[in-house]
């Protein structure tokens, strides 16, 4: 399921960014490292170092709006051996693959816990 309207695209930023950002420094970097508008409607997604936090950066036509996950288990996925400030576009449903912490690349494979309790 998912809850982004017709239209909106899914910016994947490369490599890592300091989590220490909030949404006014991530959308500068959006700005100014991504080359984009971050006051666009559309959803950039950020990694952290350890890879198990993402931040995503949207404006909803009122405000700049920030999202934030952290994984307990395992780390989100992101491409490898590509140059920061780029970015990847993806589809609404490989955004809901990697927000529960799905590969959205092969979807079929799942974590699941070893044993109950």
């Amino acid at each position: 399921m998912t809850l982004l309207p017709a239209g909106t695209k899914v910016h994947l930023a490369f490599g890592y960014t300091d989590m220490r950002k909030g949404m006014d420094g991530l959308a500068v970097l959006v700005q100014e490292v991504l080359h984009q508008d971050p006051f666009t409607g559309h959803l950039f997604v950020f990694r952290g170092r350890k890879a198990n936090l993402i931040k995503i950066v949207f404006w909803d036509g009122t405000g700049l709006c920030l999202f934030t996950k952290r994984l307990e288990h395992g780390v989100f996925v992101w491409p490898a051996n590509v140059e920061p400030g780029r970015t990847l576009s993806l589809t609404s449903e490989q955004l809901s693959h990697l927000l529960e912490g799905i590969d959205w690349r092969a979807p079929d494979q799942r974590w699941r816990p070893a044993l109950a309790g």
